[in-house]
């Protein structure tokens, strides 16, 4: 999406001076979720034919040493050999949104995709850092992989500046350890798209039918019984503490009365009963209707 032509966008020349220091507070890891990396590519693919890159603002939360990027938007750019041109007027008017709908993720960075760093990128990472004083702003690098000979991949930096008087082009962005973290339901749509990705790939294994997964899946989820099984006879026999959290969230899952005798048999015949008088009130209110009809024609 490049910037228009009657647009507010303030354009940043190289030989703008720094207003700000740098910050102090400086992160050591970074955690991004997938909902963040939907978002960037989501943007990359809808980029003109113009556009050599994509940038935008990453939104999250931070610790003192930890940046967790939960979501991303688009910010309108353009470049050339001369000087870049950053909407800043959208990029605000998109985080007053943002922040109405998640009022508790506030500016960590920014975004970029391919693996380029020049200083077009150091005056882009100064004006972030000024949005997220004091705290140093951080940069994804998301390599989309279409280029040949680079492959796929996310890289996440923080700035140093360079020189006795650094200026805000003037920095050296170093790599900090960035990880891909799921909520449980990412997780498991992700599991979902991976069984459907191998039924519809044609390289796939002709004996692969539907049977073979539905057992994969089956197996899956005996396993984790047998854990929670194991961990409970564990508990009961006194070698472990049992945990009240845990307690209370199996008592959630599998419903009271699960020792009684015949527990999960008077469970099931009272949803089939739930059911068959729904159905049966269901039917009566149609037959009243239709005599209804029938006595007013």
């Amino acid at each position: 999406m490049p910037v228009r032509s009657s647009s507010s966008a303030a354009y940043i020349q190289s030989t703008s001076p720094s207003s700000n220091g740098v910050p102090s507070t400086r992160p050591t890891s970074l955690t991004i979720h997938p909902s963040a990396l939907f978002s960037i590519l989501d943007h990359y693919l809808r980029r003109t034919d113009a556009q050599h890159r994509v940038i935008g603002t990453l939104l999250g939360t931070r610790t003192d040493s930890t940046v967790d990027v939960k979501s991303a938007f688009a910010v309108l750019h353009s470049e050339t050999d001369e000087q870049v041109a950053v909407d800043m007027d959208y990029h605000r008017a998109m985080y007053d949104l943002c922040t109405r709908v998640r009022p508790n993720e506030t500016i960590v960075g920014w975004y970029s995709t391919g693996s380029d760093l020049n200083t077009y990128s150091a005056l882009i990472q100064n004006f972030y850092s000024q949005e997220t004083a004091p705290n140093q702003a951080v940069h994804v690098a998301l390599d989309t992989g279409t280029e040949e000979g680079k492959g796929a991949g996310v890289k996440a930096y923080v700035s140093s500046p360079v020189g006795i008087f650094p200026k805000p082009e003037n920095c050296v962005f170093v790599p900090i350890p960035c990880e891909l973290r799921f909520h449980e339901a990412e997780r498991s749509g992700r599991e979902f798209k991976s069984i459907v990705d191998l039924l519809l790939s044609p390289n796939s294994s002709s004996n692969q039918t539907d049977l073979d997964v539905l057992a994969s899946s089956l197996t899956d989820v005996q396993n984790m019984l047998n854990r929670v099984l194991a961990y409970v006879q564990s508990v009961l026999r006194g070698e472990v503490v049992g945990d009240k959290a845990v307690g209370r969230y199996l008592m959630d899952v599998l419903g009271t009365g699960v020792e009684e005798d015949g527990g999960w048999t008077a469970g099931l015949q009272d949803t089939l009963m739930v059911t068959y008088l729904a159905n049966l009130v269901r039917s009566q209110a149609e037959v009243s209707a239709r005599l209804a009809l029938t006595t007013a024609a």
